[in-house]
């Protein structure tokens, strides 16, 4: 089979003008960047303000391997199945980073006959809008320490010579950092501000750090909006600091936040692009599910539910990461619950769950993987079940897409077929990868029954409970542990976020994804584990507070054989290596 940059490559793709009305966008409600994507306006929604609103379905999968699962070629191919039987479906992605795509994971446009082209163009800076988050978060940081500086420099004096208040900006406690859309784990922790004895010239000397782009709050803010209106408001929220006296310092409070709504104007509205086949598809925020909540923005849903009847959309890693979190975060920000979901499964995935295989990042699959194992498989079936139980946990109808690969074996594709079948869940065998939309067929027709049963949608906790109550409870009901365990750093910056009114907001776990724990070791369905939280980050305009647990880093590395080594252009410009 063709490499998937060859099959992206040779499509022949149909001018974004063409997707964009056969889709129901007029031709001003679009912005074109050259052929193959465009971004489109927020004048759609207020023209189909009154539209009838089309059914939502949840992709996610079950804890994935290190080299994922086909949540996304499921997410595409679902798609495309659904256009094969004649239903108006429409898709949405988040926008990859390029920290993943030059490092390990790769990029994140699908694979095979399942894809959104140009699958270089997705990857490799789409229109811009991860270097506008960067940019106005980097102008936030800027701001922020430029503050500081005047405060200290010019002292009592600052409120006469400046016209502003002196917030008395405690150099400890800024919170905001940096970031970059780069795996560069040297900027985890910096000391920027480095002066020559006696001189404040470069600014006030503190530590400091670099999160990737994927991480700030302002990617959670783009992907959680509902309009600009609401984006305007939420940048306003974002606290940078706190003052000597434990005051919140927003970037309201030191002027900055319309000059990052300005910049994040345009970013704020999806892209369209278009699968293989020609299914529309609205790109759009790319916050990570392990150290953010996971999904693609809301703007995006609401501009695809008010066009399509059926919308695809993903969460990033299992069900207890982007799925949870687009339950309990977006689904709360955006009023609009999932109507159904898709549980994605593979036979690698299971034995990999099974804990009888190593498989690390950077390293090739082990070829035994691929053999019949029952003894692996009816093992790491259990975390499988345990992903649509939690599915059916928050009330909303599950069917389960075991993502074919070509070395599978009917033996196995079909022991499991009945496995989940005798489960009770609606199961297809999904061939999207090696197919399209062919091979996606009996999955749409199975999406489309669940859909006919209506979700009845459930929370899995009260916002007004307390912290660590919530945190408690996705620990319990979310990962099936026994609780937490706050570290004195964790448990005393909970108590002051209670204290300045902030107790409750949903809460966000950063954790590994590799198990249904804080643990990647714990393979399978653990149960009788403890999470450890060391700490607690407040992100007041995105709209939760976020737990980091266990050893997760909001700043990735680069492994020894990162995915840059393989990209390159031909003497014609066009890219090479980008899907090895």
């Amino acid at each position: 089979m063709k490499s998937d940059l060859t099959i992206s490559q040779e499509a022949q793709l149909q001018p974004i003008a063409t997707i964009a009305d056969a889709a129901g966008i007029a031709a001003e409600e679009l912005i074109p960047y050259g052929d193959a994507k465009a971004k489109v306006k927020f004048s759609l929604l207020k023209r189909l303000d009154n539209a009838k609103r089309g059914k939502l379905v949840l992709v996610t999968a079950i804890t994935p391997t290190p080299f994922g699962e086909g949540k996304t070629v499921t997410t595409i191919g679902l798609s495309q199945g659904l256009k094969t039987i004649g239903q108006n479906v429409m898709a949405c992605i988040r926008q990859p980073s390029m920290g993943p795509v030059f490092g390990v994971k790769g990029g994140a446009a699908g694979g095979g006959y399942s894809q959104v082209a140009p699958m270089e163009e997705l990857n490799l800076h789409l229109t811009g809008d991860i270097h506008a988050v960067s940019a106005a978060h980097n102008l936030a940081a800027a701001a922020i320490d430029a503050r500081l500086f005047h405060e200290q420099k010019q002292g009592d004096n600052f409120e006469a010579k400046t016209g502003m208040a002196n917030l008395q900006i405690d150099p400890k406690r800024i919170v905001w950092g940096r970031v970059v859309d780069m795996n560069d784990r040297t900027l985890r922790r910096v000391t920027i501000g480095i002066n020559r004895e006696g001189s404040t010239a470069n600014g006030i000397e503190r530590e400091s750090g670099f999160d990737i782009t994927a991480a700030s709050e302002l990617m959670a803010i783009l992907a959680l909006s509902k309009d600009l209106k609401d984006l305007r408001q939420r940048v306003g929220r974002c606290v940078l600091a706190y003052s000597i006296d434990g005051k919140p310092v927003t970037a309201e409070d030191i002027g900055v936040a319309g000059a990052m709504a300005a910049i994040l104007r345009d970013a704020a509205q999806p892209t369209l692009m278009q699968t293989l086949e020609g299914v529309p598809t609205l790109v759009h925020a790319g916050p990570f599910a392990n150290i953010a909540h996971g999904n693609s923005s809301i703007i995006a849903d609401r501009m695809a539910l008010r066009l399509a009847d059926v919308v695809v959309t993903e969460g990033g890693f299992g069900s207890d990461m982007g799925f949870e979190k687009a339950c309990n975060i977006k689904a709360r920000a955006a009023d609009k619950t999932p109507d159904a979901a898709v549980v994605v499964a593979t036979l690698r995935g299971l034995k990999a769950n099974s804990g009888k295989y190593d498989l690390r990042p950077g390293q090739a699959l082990p070829e035994a993987i691929f053999a019949p194992d029952t003894e692996a498989l009816e093992a790491g079936f259990a975390n499988l079940q345990w992903h649509i139980e939690n599915v059916k946990r928050y009330g909303i109808p599950a069917v389960v897409a075991i993502n074919r690969f070509p070395q599978d074996t009917d033996e196995e594709l079909n022991w499991l077929r009945d496995q989940v079948a005798a489960l009770g869940a609606e199961v297809a065998i999904s061939e999207a990868f090696g197919k399209g939309g062919e091979g996606a067929a009996e999955l749409a027709e199975k999406v489309m029954s669940a859909l006919q049963t209506p979700a009845d949608f459930q929370f899995l906790y009260d916002v007004e409970q307390g912290i660590e109550a919530k945190l408690t409870q996705i620990a319990r009901d979310g990962y099936s542990g026994d609780g937490i365990e706050l570290s004195d750093d964790a448990r005393a910056e909970m108590e002051k976020l209670e204290a300045l009114g902030f107790g409750n907001l949903p809460v966000c776990m950063a954790k590994s994804p590799a198990s249904i724990s804080h643990d990647p070791a714990l393979k399978g369905a653990p149960s009788g584990f403890t999470v450890p939280v060391r700490g607690l980050r407040l992100c007041a305009g995105a709209g939760f507070i976020y737990a980091l647990t266990g050893n997760v880093m909001t700043m990735p590395g680069l492994s020894d054989k990162p995915g840059y080594l393989s990209i390159d252009i031909d003497e014609d410009g066009n890219i090479t290596g980008i899907d090895e």
